[in-house]
């Protein structure tokens, strides 16, 4: 038999050891899985290690996660295609007459780019590659510059299709589509916060983003031809998206829309060979993998805590502090911006949400002025989406940050990337704070599309 440990003490043991081993830089999948499994058999015996097998074998038969694979390789496809670079161009040449244009018109590829791709790191690194030099180039101020590369990179988590919001849609048991849906409003709201504040900014500073030189600029009819050239990447998009929300199609079998429309637009643009695709697979296979393996880890131990009594042990010590509905609700927001600082995405989601969300489910939709169940579960949903972007620019360990330094000059000091992050770290937290005091930004889309 196992040894009996009380529920406060194993609290402070697995949660301790997962922080000490993520410090030490272990891979978050093993250190899961392979606390979860220490841990199983310290409480257990052999018998208690069948909890692996049952609650793997539900994630590898789920229908919805077969979306994860079709978006990566859509989105490698369309990279590996030099269509994002093309986009920018295209953009480039729309705003850059105007003053900031650039970073404008960075954040606006990354929104259109987030609608393609919905994986952070592609979006984040091919925008430094190809915006930063132009950028810098036109003598913009460089914090601004960053600062646009980074925000826009981040929507790839809420603009549909998110990985994100199809791993926590299969998580907390609810609809992709919904999900998508509720999250396009959001999205669009943070993208229009983040071109308000680079417009502004350089409208009262010209010298922090200096409009391109006349000779540079392209006339009208020119612009309606650049346009004519993005058409294709366009429609996919609009196809993919109206297919999940007109209710034509799940998910998954818009994935594979899709990917065979991202074949078609390769081909249009003379991109389709074998090595393009060859690449496409290999990224797809490496991305794919990471998320299934953690995925499984952290589901194994969440479901050894929750097995154990840590559910009602979260629930009763946030009901102690007597903060109300509100209260609690403000005490996970902040709980997942500081968790955000240190842990994958993945990682929160899967050991954060289990938890989470049947506590808000208890709270109950009149707690917070919502009429329908149905809503608060949306709500609670994209609000998490919404803060999972600012763990992707939170120092010290945002992964944002760390992609952008991988492809900045070695000449920008890591310093000035962590402070070129800051003020839209705070345009995403008033954002987040928004979508939480009005839930209709989030809740008005779906009710329309789904009644």
């Amino acid at each position: 038999m196992g040894i009996d440990i009380s529920i406060e003490l194993l609290t402070l043991l697995m949660f301790g050891s997962l922080v000490v081993l993520l410090m030490a830089g272990m891979p978050l999948a093993f250190v899961t899985g392979g606390l979860a499994c220490v841990f199983l058999f310290i409480l257990g015996d052999a018998n208690t290690l069948n909890i692996v097998p049952s609650r793997i074998f539900p994630m590898m038969t789920n229908y919805q996660l077969s979306a994860i694979p079709l978006f990566i390789f859509m989105a490698a496809m369309l990279e590996r295609a030099g269509l994002i670079s093309e986009m920018f161009d295209v953009i480039y040449k729309l705003l850059g007459g105007l003053r900031g244009g650039l970073a404008s018109a960075t954040i606006i590829a990354s929104t259109i780019l987030a609608a393609m791709v919905g994986v952070i790191g592609a979006a984040v690194v091919t925008m430094g590659i190809i915006a930063l030099p132009a950028m810098l180039e036109r003598r913009y101020d460089a914090k601004i510059a960053m600062g646009a590369i980074m925000a826009g990179g981040t929507l790839g988590i809420l603009i549909p299709p998110s990985i994100l919001a199809i791993i926590y849609a299969v998580v907390a048991e609810q609809s992709v589509g919904e999900l998508f849906i509720g999250a396009v409003i959001p999205g669009l709201l943070l993208s229009g916060l983040y071109i308000l504040y680079v417009t502004v900014r350089c409208h009262f500073n010209p010298d922090l983003g200096p409009p391109i030189p006349v000779e540079d600029r392209v006339s009208n009819i020119e612009k309606l031809h650049l346009i004519g050239r993005m058409a294709a990447p366009i429609i996919l998009i609009i196809v993919v998206l109206g297919v999940i929300f007109s209710g034509v199609a799940t998910p998954v079998e818009a994935a594979g829309i899709g990917t065979f429309g991202a074949f078609i637009v390769a081909a249009i643009h003379r991109r389709l060979n074998w090595p393009t695709v060859r690449e496409a697979c290999i990224t797809t296979l490496k991305a794919t993998s990471m998320v299934i393996w953690i995925m499984f880890g952290a589901t194994i131990f969440v479901g050894l805590y929750v097995l154990e009594g840590g559910q009602e042990f979260v629930q009763e010590s946030l009901a102690a502090t007597g903060l109300g509905a509100w209260g609690i609700l403000i005490t996970m927001q902040v709980l997942l911006i500081v968790l955000g600082m240190f842990l994958d995405w993945v990682g929160i989601l899967l050991l954060a949400v289990p938890i989470f969300v049947p506590i808000i489910k208890a709270l109950g939709a009149q707690a917070f002025g919502l009429d329908d169940p149905n809503d608060l579960v949306l709500w609670f949903g994209v609000l998490y989406l919404v803060n999972m972007q600012m763990s992707f620019l939170s120092p010290p360990f945002g992964y944002a940050l760390f992609y952008l330094r991988g492809v900045a000059p070695d000449s920008i000091p890591m310093s000035d990337i962590f402070r070129a992050a800051l003020p839209f770290l705070a345009i995403q937290l008033i954002g987040l704070a928004l979508c939480m005091v009005f839930p209709e930004i989030i809740t008005w889309l779906p009710r329309l599309v789904y009644g």
